[in-house]
């Protein structure tokens, strides 16, 4: 079984793993250098560090690695420590290097407007691939997007039916018209998206919250949401709201914490807010 072409399989269908790379060996050592072992985010493997406890914690290791998306470098001393003489191992050193292998990050813009465009080529920029969904084919198109790896010009409700969305996913809805916007968040807090930002002022946010509670959605599905969408950094054309957004889907991928507070804060602030215009009413 080829290693790379699991990892491509791996990216594919959206799962993490960790390639382990033994980048520099001396002495005798359980392995070779060069020798690489593919951890799946399931805990199986492809490949081999030689077996035995350096094995063992290079899996554990690899673990780690995919939690933190950040790579590490492990070294063992086959001579001195007691716990590597399983009567196989002359003696030696070795460094593994461990990497993450991160699913393909997409992006799908709901809306292809202005910001949109300009939401597109930031992402491109920074690593994204992208999908653009409207029902305007005089928008959603190859001259607008050229590098969008899918376009779909249709009727919302038609093409959301047809994605699948999974955690490595980034849903940006920034159609033209507040009925659009609440048809695909309906969709959206349904799957599995890592990231959900919904374009528009606090009012709509709130207008749009009341009635898909009403409808029956939980607030807890509804608090997922990154709305207003984007960073507060006072962004005003759409060229800066896009970077704005493109910022906030980087610091969700590389897990800046402050976001995650930023982003609960906001949203139990303004469903708490439509609660009490709810009871008002």
């Amino acid at each position: 079984m080829d290693i790379f072409e699991e990892i491509v399989e791996l990216r594919r269908a959206g799962r993490h793993g960790a390639l382990a790379t033994i980048v520099s060996a001396r002495g005798s050592i359980p392995s070779f250098e060069l020798a690489k072992m593919l951890v799946r985010d399931d805990g199986s493997i492809v490949g081999t560090m030689g077996g035995g406890c350096v094995e063992a914690e290079v899996w554990q290791a690899a673990r780690e690695v995919m939690e933190e998306e950040k790579p590490r470098t492990l070294s063992f001393n086959l001579n001195h420590d007691p716990k590597y003489d399983t009567g196989l191992v002359c003696g030696g050193t070795l460094e593994v290097y461990v990497e993450p292998i991160l699913p393909v990050q997409t992006a799908y813009l709901f809306g292809a407007g202005h910001v949109s465009v300009n939401v597109y080529r930031a992402a491109r920029m920074a690593g994204f691939d992208v999908v653009v969904v409207d029902d305007r084919e005089s928008y959603a198109n190859r001259e607008r997007f050229p590098e969008a790896k899918d376009i779909y010009a249709n009727d919302f409700e038609h093409v959301l039916s047809q994605l699948a969305p999974n955690h490595s996913s980034y849903l940006v809805v920034v159609t033209r018209g507040h009925r659009d916007d609440m048809r695909v968040l309906r969709w959206a807090v349904e799957t599995s998206a890592r990231y959900i930002g919904m374009i528009g002022s606090q009012r709509k946010v709130i207008a749009i919250y009341k009635q898909l509670e009403k409808e029956g959605i939980a607030a807890e599905k509804l608090a997922r949401v990154y709305a207003p969408v984007g960073l507060e950094i006072g962004a005003v054309t759409p060229e800066e709201i896009a970077i704005a957004i493109v910022a906030e889907m980087i610091a969700i991928r590389r897990g800046a914490a402050s976001l995650t507070h930023k982003r609960s804060s906001k949203a139990i602030e303004m469903l708490e807010t439509a609660d009490q215009q709810i009871a008002q009413e």
